[in-house]
């Protein structure tokens, strides 16, 4: 392996404007393609075998007016009443309009229907939609803006809430990726020293960066890709980009210190520092990929994302960054700053003070992260609602118009199907009188027959809001008790379904396939490690050790979003419950990345003992030649992360900050505290393996890469 990236860096060096131009040309490539195939984000929710699935293909079988998707128009009189003739007559005239837009199936007028509050300022009206999903959203609701305007000019406020509206309002990520550009520029400034320096991984990151979202969106021609994935793919792909140009021009800078020709040290940073960027993008690309053992879709997709855009950065790191730095050269330190300090003695020092202290920081560590995860225990996921959006947006007003004036639970309607094999709507009506009486249901309306008289369909109505704990419990008792006691011996069968229903199903398949998602990975994870490290108790020690730093970032996640502890900075009013697919992907992601800096610091570790023999040694100067990396490394992913907390997304700002909790705490408490000291008290028996005659590992034929025969080396100028 060593061989083969040490001769893909040297290729790359020496055909630097040739791999450059080929680079450029992926990206138009990539873009274009994905332009052509119509490529597009759509937010699918479905949980497959789920009750909700099965409320919603019944529904989208039987009745032609049922829409694949939908949006709430609220309308809501300043004085007067929505039933007066002028804004009725708009308000009926708006909803003819939109009954003729593209795509819409269904457009009923409030007023007539009856769905007006009980004072008669606020209505209510459901805009269904069909179709391919991936071309509903801005143009949609745009058209939506344009039919209300003469309703507006009648004096009736008109805002929107749904799916259609949440496809059009995607936060943009603009602001964001220039914030965690610039930081990471500025901390790449400090670890080098140097303009030079800092700017190869930006320059490798930002070409990585577009060409892995232009995948993306290639990809979303073929693979329903939700909205919120691109942003998380940028978020990481632009940490994880970053991170793996500087161990390579970390190393790169090493070589041509001791006076090593370029191209051979570019070939020797590829084959040392490029092995280590190799495994542990595997590691992420695994890890991510395993979120498909969660057997929820969009979920799936998320991970397919995210692992696309590591896999180029990934390729950048091993092949771009070569190239730029052969059109560099020697000038890698070229418009310096400062002068570098000394401070391997520093990192010398430290390794030694933890590796005499070991038990104390083994045990103090520790606990101190058993404490960080203890708010888990209180975790509970579900879906946040529109109250989590700023006050500013369409969705918001919606939500707080439906709130006071028909109840929260307007904003949660549940769908239920009822099928009847016989077509007996006696049992319907059953149904309908069962949920009617149950506690915690504020409203159910009269059963709508499908035209083969097979399906009938109700809404209930909740008392409580959708990410309400109570409207959880009652989705469960209407599908345990309520509904299979009201249709006992008529051969009908009821399903709950609805945007909420789905949210509350996919919440109960994550934690049903969590212990399987993790043992996957961790299981991949160790053979991978194993496979490098020639050993079990490394790759044992990291998976608990990993452990424990995600279980901290887990508790930080909860103590924030769930009890609130500053939440307001992040411009969310009160606390939410934690979104059912944050817990899974963060696992996945996480795992992935703290196997960055295991295999960054484990390979130098195990690079020094190699050479000493001494496994404690080993320890103290894998540490002092990795220590500042590492930290450096964990500064510029942490600043990227929590630049994204800024967006207007839940998921966004629970992923963001859950990311950078793990990663310092990974970096630092982990890495540079107790790493070292269990593998102090470890000694040689963390390289044992079972089958070899002596701990001391011995490397494999590829391992050492000499330097080969000296070349030319490019122009420096």
């Amino acid at each position: 392996m060593s061989t083969v990236l040490a001769r893909v860096g040297r290729f790359s060096a020496r055909r630097r404007f040739l791999v450059i131009g080929l680079w450029l040309a992926l990206f138009a490539g990539l873009f274009g393609g994905g332009q052509l195939a119509g490529g597009a984000f759509v937010d699918d929710f479905g949980v497959p075998g789920a009750d909700s699935q099965r409320a919603l293909d019944l529904t989208r079988a039987h009745f032609s007016s049922a829409g694949e998707v939908s949006a709430d128009v609220v309308f809501h009189a300043g004085s007067g009443s929505v039933r007066d003739a002028r804004p009725a007559a708009a308000i009926a005239a708006m909803l003819g309009e939109v009954g003729r837009q593209p795509h819409v199936t269904s457009a009923v007028d409030p007023v007539r229907t009856g769905m007006v509050s009980a004072d008669g300022r606020t209505a209510l009206a459901s805009v269904q939609y069909s179709g391919p999903t991936g071309e509903l959203g801005v143009k949609a609701l745009d058209r939506l803006q344009a039919a209300a305007a003469p309703v507006r000019a009648a004096g009736v406020q008109v805002e929107f809430r749904g799916w259609v509206v949440d496809q059009a309002s995607r936060p943009e990520t603009g602001p964001a990726e220039i914030v965690g550009l610039v930081a990471a520029g500025l901390v790449l400034l400090l670890a080098f020293g140097s303009v030079v320096a800092a700017g190869l991984p930006i320059a490798t990151a930002l070409v990585g960066l577009g060409t892995g979202s232009a995948l993306v969106l290639l990809a979303g021609a073929a693979v329903n890709i939700p909205s919120a994935a691109p942003i998380v793919a940028v978020m990481l792909g632009l940490g994880a980009g970053v991170d793996y140009a500087l161990f390579m021009v970390t190393r790169y800078r090493q070589h041509i210190e001791d006076g090593t020709d370029v191209l051979d040290a570019v070939a020797m940073a590829a084959a040392t520092s490029g092995k280590a960027v190799l495994f542990a993008g595997g590691a992420v690309m695994v890890a991510i990929l395993g979120l498909y053992l969660a057997g929820i879709p969009f979920v799936g997709a998320m991970g397919l994302a995210s692992a696309l855009v590591v896999a180029v950065m990934v390729l950048a790191a091993l092949t771009l960054l070569p190239a730029l730095l052969g059109v560099v050269g020697t000038r890698i330190d070229g418009l310096r700053l400062r002068r570098r300090g000394a401070s391997r003695d520093g990192w010398l020092r430290w390794g030694e003070h933890v590796r005499r202290l070991r038990w104390p920081y083994a045990i103090g560590v520790t606990v101190l992260l058993l404490v960080l995860t203890a708010p888990l225990l209180a975790l509970r996921l579900g879906m946040p609602d529109d109250r989590v959006q700023p006050p500013s947006t369409t969705q918001r007003r919606a939500y707080d118009l439906i709130a006071a004036s028909f109840g929260v639970g307007y904003n949660g309607q549940m769908l239920v199907a009822v099928e009847l094999p016989r077509g007996d709507r006696t049992a319907a009506d059953r149904a309908a009188a069962a949920m009617g009486g149950a506690a915690g249901v504020a409203r159910v309306t009269p059963p709508q027959l499908s035209q083969d008289g097979r399906i009938a369909l109700l809404t209930a109505v909740p008392a409580t809001a959708p990410q309400d704990a109570k409207t959880t419990e009652l989705v469960h008792r209407l599908r345990a008790d309520v509904l299979p006691r009201a249709l006992a011996g008529t051969g009908a069968r009821g399903y709950v379904g609805g945007l909420t229903a789905t949210m509350i199903d996919t919440a109960d398949r994550v934690a049903a396939r969590l212990p399987w998602v993790v043992g996957g990975i961790v299981v991949v994870s160790f053979l991978l490690l194993l496979l490098m490290f020639r050993s079990i108790l490394v790759p044992v020690k990291a998976a608990v050790l990993t452990l424990l730093s995600i279980g901290a970032a887990y508790g930080v996640i909860v103590a924030v979003f769930q009890w609130g502890w500053g939440l307001s900075l992040l411009g969310i009013a009160e606390p939410v419950p934690i979104m059912s697919v944050v817990p899974m992907f963060l696992f996945a992601v996480l795992f992935g990345l703290s196997m960055d800096y295991e295999v960054f610091l484990m390979s130098k570790v195990r690079e020094d003992y190699l050479e000493s023999g001494d496994a404690f040694r080993g320890v103290v100067t894998g540490l002092a030649a990795t220590g500042r990396v590492i930290t450096s490394a964990a500064a510029i992913m942490a600043v990227v992360f929590l630049s994204f907390a800024a967006i207007d997304n839940p998921l966004v700002k629970m992923v963001g900050i859950g990311l950078a909790v793990a990663v310092v705490v990974d970096a630092t408490v982990i890495r540079m505290m107790l790493v070292p000291a269990v593998m102090s008290l470890l000694g040689p028996a963390a390289w044992w393996l079972p089958g070899r005659k002596h701990a001391h590992p011995q490397p494999a034929p590829t391992e050492r890469v000499d330097p080969p025969e000296r070349t030319r080396s490019p122009r420096t100028g």
